[in-house]
């Protein structure tokens, strides 16, 4: 056995010396000479196309790393000593409106003149996530300066890019789920303790959506802010309240298609253009898209081969709860569940017993509590892990965070101090509110 043990290692031994011997770069036998390696980066289907720039890996038997990147074909190019490598690729990339999450790995692999070609299966290391986010909620409302009433024609929203690759979007829209709150004592849609639509591949989208006008680009690590209602500096009537005359901001404002109430969308300010105005389209009944104030379940959308208005206007695809009236009150529009980008789902800390969910697992598997009327709102926790793997965000990130109303972000890092300082957030997404959401003291564009 030792012999044979002798015998095997020499002839190998032999082999390589042989291969180094044989690859092509100098003709001085003193020379270490190479082999021309390409690696072809093979992506899943549906996922990412190649891309330039891709780093890959070759890693020898005495763990020396050799790194190239690839070209606009997605093929890296090396030129190594000829031996025994492994293959190795990884990254996060992102199409525009998903984030995909790639690992490559080939041991193993002979490397041998005069050319070696190797193609390295890229696999999705865990789901795919949403590039855009909703990455804060303000639905609450704040409390008035005199007496106990409140005010809540002030509400908003912050969409981010959630990924180091710009976002570039068409056809997003906005959409709420049928009732207007988890408490409520409509349960259509309920049949023992089950979703009539859970596992049927869509949800009721009920009273209205609201779409952009145009293609959204949002830059990496970025975010835009929307208004719901009262598109004005409302700080003006309720000091508590929320500022949004700013030249950068979007607003929900289009009075043509029924959603007219003047003391929910009074004409937004003059700061604000109107190319940067949500369109809408009713199919329900009322003068005002009603995001709940108590408990809603709102989420972010993009049609697929057809515009978010010509969808929500083909009659064909509104629906009704079983056993409901079809009348506008009860007028639901089918959305399909591939279509929705991201969701938070909201309790009422009043009203927890009472509360249902609205979104089946695949969409948000838990849910968020808030109180109403205390100028709260529900902000995305940090992904710690994720955040603190980025180079560029050495001694930038602010720890110590303060502004939760109760438990806060478990991460322990203040997002919105981090960003002021310079660094990059990325936050959890788990499609699950309980794990991704946490109460905050108040709407971080506040002072802003």
């Amino acid at each position: 056995m030792y012999r044979k043990t002798i015998l095997i290692n020499s002839f190998l031994a032999a082999f390589f010396a042989l291969l180094v011997l044989s690859c092509s770069s100098d003709d001085k036998v003193d020379t270490v000479q190479t082999c021309k390696v390409n690696v072809t980066l093979q992506y899943p289907e549906n996922s990412i196309q190649p891309y330039e720039g891709a780093k890959v890996e070759l890693v020898d038997a005495r763990a020396s790393v050799f790194e190239a990147t690839t070209n606009a074909k997605g093929v890296a190019e090396f030129n190594v000593p000829a031996g025994i490598y492994d293959v190795r690729s990884s990254a996060t990339r992102g199409d525009g409106t998903w984030k995909f999450h790639l690992n490559g790995n080939k041991s193993k692999v002979v490397v041998s003149p005069p050319t070696t070609e190797i193609t390295l299966e890229m696999k999705l290391s865990k789901a795919k996530a949403a590039q855009i986010i909703i990455k804060e909620l303000y639905c609450g409302g704040c409390p008035a300066d005199q007496g106990t009433g409140y005010f809540h024609q002030d509400k908003g929203f912050i969409l981010y890019n959630n990924s180091a690759e710009v976002a570039t979007i068409e056809n997003l829209a906005v959409g709420m789920v049928d009732p207007f709150n988890a408490h409520a004592p409509k349960k259509d849609w309920l049949k023992d303790g089950k979703l009539e639509y859970d596992g049927k591949g869509f949800i009721p989208a009920i009273h209205g959506i609201w779409y952009f006008q145009k293609p959204i680009t949002i830059q990496p690590y970025s975010q835009i802010v929307v208004n719901v209602n009262g598109a004005i500096d409302n700080t003006k009537t309720y000091s508590k309240s929320v500022n949004y005359a700013n030249k950068d901001y979007y607003a929900m404002y289009d009075p043509e298609s029924g959603y007219n109430h003047k003391a929910y969308y009074p004409s937004p300010s003059e700061l604000i253009p109107t190319s940067q105005y949500l369109k809408a389209v009713e199919y329900g009944q009322g003068t005002g898209w009603p995001l709940s104030t108590f408990s809603p379940a709102m989420f972010i959308f993009q049609t697929k081969g057809v515009t978010p208005h010509d969808y929500a206007t083909n009659v064909a695809n509104i629906i009704y709860a079983p056993g409901a009236a079809q009348t506008k009150v009860n007028a639901n529009l089918r959305m399909p569940n591939e279509w929705v980008l991201d969701a938070i789902e909201v309790f009422n800390t009043a009203y927890i017993a009472n509360s249902n969910k609205r979104f089946p697992a695949e969409i948000d598997g838990g849910s968020v509590q808030m109180t109403n009327k205390m100028g709260y709102t529900l902000y995305r926790n940090v992904d710690k892990e994720e955040t603190e793997k980025l180079p560029e965000n050495q001694g930038k990130l602010v720890y110590g965070y303060t502004m939760g109303v109760s438990t806060g972000d478990p991460s322990g890092i203040d997002a919105e101090a981090s960003i002021k300082n310079g660094a990059h957030i990325i936050y959890m997404d788990t499609n699950n509110s309980t794990n991704d959401f946490h109460e905050r003291k108040a709407f971080s564009i506040k002072g802003k």
